[in-house]
């Protein structure tokens, strides 16, 4: 049996035995449970820590807000990808499992970025272009270096999934975290995030008319310096 389940029964035990005790007495489970719970707790904070650190990269190199929130969008599905895997093989929420939901996360999010960046792009290049016809043109175009990049890490996860080899079962929980995460969030990728392209970026994309604008105001001071006489 896994670890946690053992030590959230022998929790319950001593919630009954600590009602029959003195308010002074208290009873502390210790020992590996208590390793596993502080690992878990240093994961959680670091895979949030991760995505706020991610978001403002994106924020200073797209030079927007609603850029990054976008791209973000492939997250949701990334998570919803790792339960539902973990769910359906009986593998638990665990240190491995965690390890994998930060590598499907970070690949989803490189894969929305190959999306949002083209199709402002080809805004950038044609100002009557649509943001939905963008994002279309953009999904369409970019289809297949997203599902290369998403395939190449699912087949490779697949032997650490099914817990081949000696002690394999150990690193399985990595690969089929992986597996589901990547697997939903690149449906996320092609879908959900063309859909808040489409409704959020209605205004031209604020890197491209700052490059506009930088660069009329390098050729005007080049060209309208004082006269010496």
């Amino acid at each position: 049996r896994d670890l946690g389940a053992v030590a959230a029964e022998i929790k319950q035990a001593i919630a009954e035995v600590q009602k029959d005790l003195q308010s002074t007495s208290k009873i502390f489970l210790r020992g590996q449970n208590e390793v596993m719970e502080n690992s878990f707790r240093l994961l959680g904070f670091g895979l949030i820590l991760a995505v706020i650190l991610v978001y403002a990269v994106l924020v200073v190199l797209f030079q927007s807000w609603i850029d990054p929130f976008i791209i973000m969008m492939a997250i949701p599905g990334a998570l919803v990808g790792i339960i539902w895997m973990l769910a359906v093989s009986g593998t638990t929420i665990n240190v491995v499992s965690l390890m994998g939901a930060i590598m499907s996360i970070g690949i989803g999010v490189s894969n929305s970025i190959l999306l949002v960046s083209f199709a402002n792009d080809l805004r950038a290049r044609d100002e009557s272009l649509t943001p939905v016809r963008a994002v279309v043109e953009a999904g369409r175009t970019r289809l297949r270096p997203i599902l290369m990049t998403a395939l190449a890490m699912i087949i490779g996860m697949v032997p650490m999934a099914l817990g081949l080899g000696e002690a394999g079962e150990q690193n399985a929980p990595l690969g089929r975290a992986v597996i589901g995460g990547l697997a939903i969030a690149t449906f996320a990728t092609l879908f959900l995030v063309p859909i808040f392209y489409a409704l959020l970026r209605k205004k031209l994309p604020a890197l491209h008319t700052l490059d506009q604008r930088f660069a009329a105001e390098a050729a005007g001071s080049s060209t309208g310096g004082p006269a010496h006489g």
